[in-house]
């Protein structure tokens, strides 16, 4: 099973830049976007001649803001939309899907915005959030992909110094918070098969960060402890353009 996740910032911006194309050249089970910013008649018409897919979407109240779609040849035993806390759920960034023998969750995670202005709020998310993961692990394991705006580790981002406790997405506040992922028994699957890789899958739109691989891997495929001896790879995609960030996926035997 090949699972794909990416942050494609804004569905109807991408769908111009050969998107069709793209998805058919990944040739994944499951595609998991994030920052669909588009409301849900908007995502079918825009995913409209991709076949082979059932489509679901979570889409924010704000129009034109965050949301999270799933691509799926599958049928799944259930959809779950949101995590159930109002403060939460009115931005539509949680999407699971269950299948038979696992849980498979589409995140998109809060920025902590400019001047971090958001930073305790993304506080509470990462928290609320972690609670329930635990809950759906507790239940069957847990593959958990998306956009978790975190660089964890030095190695996953290109100037950790200038940006250490100043820039959202590498505080040591949202740091603690991914660890305490990891903590609970979820895994970093690209950093558990490729420790000393510097790889990242999202580079800003300034000053050519790009071509110049100025990059924060931002961007995860988690898993619980039970299912890592069956992921067969875990990789990062940096030559897809079309969004500020690349797809990032796992194949796995399920």
């Amino acid at each position: 099973m090949k699972i794909i996740s990416w942050n494609v910032n804004g569905i109807r911006s991408v769908q111009g830049k050969g998107f069709a194309e793209t998805l058919a050249l990944l040739d994944a089970d499951c595609i998991l976007l994030q920052e669909t910013k588009a409301q849900s008649d908007q995502i079918d018409k825009a995913l409209e001649g991709i076949d082979g897919y059932h489509i679901y979407s979570n889409c924010a109240e704000r129009k034109g803001y965050s949301g999270v779609t799933l691509l799926s040849r599958q049928v799944p035993l259930q959809i779950i939309h949101d995590m159930g806390v109002a403060e939460h759920d009115r931005e539509g960034r949680v999407l699971v899907a269950e299948f038979e023998h696992f849980f498979l969750l589409n995140v998109y995670v809060p920025n902590s915005g400019e001047a971090l202005a958001r930073l305790d709020y993304r506080q509470d998310w990462d928290l609320e959030f972690l609670a329930y993961c635990l809950q759906l692990q507790s239940k069957k394991p847990l593959i958990a992909c998306g956009d978790f705006n975190v660089a964890h580790l030095e190695i996953d981002i290109a100037r950790p110094k200038p940006n250490y406790n100043k820039s959202s997405g590498y505080t040591q506040v949202e740091i603690d918070g991914f660890s305490r992922f990891l903590e609970a028994g979820l895994v970093d699957t690209f950093r558990h098969f490729h420790p000393d890789t510097v790889a990242y899958s999202w580079w800003s739109y300034r000053a050519g960060a790009r071509v110049k691989n100025v990059g924060w891997r931002i961007d995860y495929v988690l898993t619980s402890n039970v299912l890592v001896d069956k992921v067969k790879e875990a990789f990062i995609l940096p030559d897809i353009t079309g969004s500020d960030h690349c797809p990032v996926g796992i194949e796995i035997d399920l």
